[in-house]
């Protein structure tokens, strides 16, 4: 109801229509007027034949033969009448099988039809919008933005300049508003006062107009962009962006971050305050062949093994889970601890072959940037010469040729990232790849989520999403809060304390068995508790610091926080 009252309150108050509405109702005038008056030239015609029919068989007669119908039942006998009857006929074909149809579809019903598709992709934001992200395009990175958006109750709108595309977003179940980013009016529109947010992830010049037209609006609202070069960084946050995402950047630093580089220590992944999450691989350690109780990492280092990858599957922290060979171990700890375990660990599993990097994009230029500020040797393999930099790094040459593959060093690397652009290429390399070498440690880049699997089965250790990675990273923003994402669809992440669990200690909440995440530490007055003791109670005004898969955390909302 509130829908059609919407397309009423559209079509009425519109100046266009209600012109359309003024023709309409002046041609179904003339329409009236002219079967008024073959109504009486009909009797006039009969009187004169000699014949007897009442004002409405008149009127009858004239609709039948105007509308084609001509049932026979009543006719004219002189050529004066048959002539009369001709010029009803012809002028009822032109009125009525012509003219109206087309006046009732140009002047009511295409007018109509717009005003349900205005309605469905407004121009303009009701007042009850607040606080709300405004979104500029639409992309697998804002896409994803969106689900989580959905996930945690946010509101949002999305903003569309062409109305057919505007539809099909409506229809798929999108908030839009139709209207044009470079258009000041736009955004007073969309109610930028009320805003908490503005995000512009097109061409950096794109971005750059949006975000200098919305700080003309609004010297508070918080905005964020991508930028596509390192060189707009600079320029956007001038136009006004208080923070500029260089996505190239990102995935860069996380896939060499999944790089677990030439030995056992540990590498740091993410950091929320005291605790930091590191990743160690198990290969030719002596924790190869145990269980995860039998190892006593927790007892004897303090550390929270609170996962374990086997080959692109996470596996919960079980005390009987067993480490195998080429196991991942996930842990939570202060630096202390992991300093221990490298310590101990770290002296096995030496390597000093390089990393190869297959596609020498902005991605794979910024995964070898940060592989050597870790002092982590690479090869780049690509086919344009124009990315080749020099000999000692760069191989020029396509990576489904075995012959590139071999000069890069295929037969002895430990680690490869796969970081073009496509994902049917990624998914190809993959399943290369791991033929070629079955032990390798695969790391590949997706650029849509719905192929994060398809990584998997073809053979990657571990998948990031473009699309993913910048969703979580505008969302941290919004919420001036800290999620790292591990892995594509595993994060960790930091909540109030629901009331639901102050005053509960672990065991009693078992928030492990309900939701499918783990505590990896809590923070209470300005300190933050490294892996609390299962028997410790949670505090009252606090935050939790969890670990999960996108399920368990959406487990964990509906069962605590909504």
């Amino acid at each position: 109801m509130k829908f059609f009252s919407s397309q009423i309150t559209y079509f009425i108050s519109n100046k266009k229509s209600k012109t359309n509405i003024q023709r309409l109702v002046q041609f179904l005038v003339i329409l009236l007027v002219m079967i008024g008056l073959y109504g009486v030239l009909f009797h006039i015609i009969m009187e004169m034949e000699g014949q007897k029919h009442s004002w409405m068989t008149g009127f009858y007669w004239t609709l039948v033969t105007m509308s084609t119908l001509g049932f026979g039942d009543i006719t004219f006998t002189s050529d004066l009448g048959r002539f009369f009857s001709m010029i009803v006929l012809g002028s009822g074909i032109v009125v009525l099988l012509i003219m109206l149809p087309f006046t009732f579809i140009e002047f009511f019903y295409a007018p109509w039809m717009e005003a349900q598709s205005r309605a469905r992709a407004p121009r303009q934001l009701p007042d009850t919008f607040n606080d709300h992200i405004i979104i500029t395009s639409f992309d697998p990175v804002t896409k994803s933005l969106i689900e989580k958006l959905h996930q945690y109750q946010k509101q949002y709108v999305l903003l569309v300049p062409e109305l057919q595309r505007a539809l099909d977003l409506y229809d798929e179940g999108y908030t839009v508003m139709l209207g044009d980013a470079d258009d000041p009016e736009t955004y007073t529109k969309m109610q930028i006062n009320k805003a908490a947010m503005v995000v512009a992830n097109g061409s950096d010049m794109f971005n750059t107009n949006v975000a200098h037209t919305v700080r003309g609006f609004n010297k508070d609202v918080k905005i964020v962009t991508t930028a596509n070069f390192h060189d707009s960084v600079d320029i956007l946050k001038l136009a006004g962006a208080d923070h500029v995402l260089h996505m190239g950047n990102l995935l860069g630093r996380a896939l060499s971050r999944r790089t677990l580089g030439q030995d056992a220590r540990v590498h740091t992944i993410g950091r929320l305050g005291d605790i930091i999450i590191a990743e160690a691989t198990a290969h030719d350690t002596p924790l190869v062949g145990k269980t995860l109780r039998e190892s006593e990492l927790r007892e004897r280092l303090g550390i929270n093994i609170v996962g374990i990858w086997e080959r692109g599957n996470f596996q919960g922290s079980h005390p009987d889970t067993v480490i195998h060979d080429y196991s991942v171990l996930m842990m939570a700890g202060s630096i202390e601890q992991l300093r221990r375990y490298d310590e101990l660990f770290g002296i096995y599993g030496v390597s000093d072959e390089p990393v190869i990097i297959i596609g020498g994009g902005r991605v794979g230029r910024a995964a070898a940037f940060h592989l050597k500020r870790r002092n982590i040797r690479f090869k780049i393999i690509d086919k344009n010469p124009d990315r080749i930099k020099n000999e000692h790094n760069f191989i020029l040459g396509d990576a489904n040729d075995l012959n590139t593959l071999k000069k890069a060093g295929i037969d002895t690397a430990h680690s490869v990232i796969i970081s073009t652009n496509q994902d049917d290429i990624n998914i190809y390399l993959t399943i290369y790849t791991r033929h070629l070498r079955p032990d390798i440690h695969i790391v590949a880049r997706s650029t849509l989520e719905r192929n994060v699997n398809s990584l998997h089965r073809a053979g990657a250790d571990f998948v990031m999403s473009y699309a993913s990675m910048g969703a979580n990273a505008i969302y941290n923003i919004f919420e001036e809060n800290d999620i790292i994402m591990i892995a594509e669809g595993l994060n960790v992440f930091s909540l109030k304390t629901p009331a639901k669990l102050v005053g509960k200690t672990l065991v009693e909440a078992n928030i492990r068995y309900k939701t499918g995440c783990n505590v990896v530490a809590y923070s209470s007055n300005g300190e933050q508790i490294i892996n609390p003791k299962p028997t410790e109670v949670i505090p009252e005004n606090s935050d939790l610091i969890l670990i999960g898969e996108t399920e368990a955390e959406q487990n964990f909302i509906k069962e605590y926080v909504e």
